[in-house]
């Protein structure tokens, strides 16, 4: 079972940049796709980010171009640098790892954008 513990959330107004960590319990080499997802008031989760074993990424279109998934191998952490941020995109963040069948998900950090 992966373990995920993610940071880096907070306040932050419009326009503004944070950066998100998840670290993971185990090496993330082995791990098949890395993710980001979050959840607002009322709404249902949806992907933000996700890398690929391989390196590659996949990115939801709302957040194309001003946010960026990377990884730290050495250090089994993830992390997603947002820029640009707007209103919408306050929002719990929480890391994913999907492994073979198996799904394993952070506690979540509260990303909130004031205007």
């Amino acid at each position: 079972q992966v373990q995920l513990v993610e940071s880096g959330g907070g306040l932050v107004q419009a326009g503004g940049s944070l950066r998100l960590s998840c670290a993971a319990s185990e090496s993330i080499f082995r791990i098949n796709v890395m993710g980001w997802y979050r959840q607002a008031p009322g709404k249902q989760r949806e992907l933000v980010a996700q890398i690929f074993s391989a390196g590659s990424t996949n990115y939801a279109a709302s957040v194309k171009g001003r946010f960026t998934i990377s990884r730290d191998m050495a250090k089994n952490t993830v992390f997603l640098q947002m820029n640009s941020l707007q209103l919408d995109d306050t929002a719990v963040y929480y890391c994913n790892a999907h492994q073979y069948q198996y799904d394993f998900w952070g506690q979540g950090t509260q990303v909130t954008v004031s205007s």
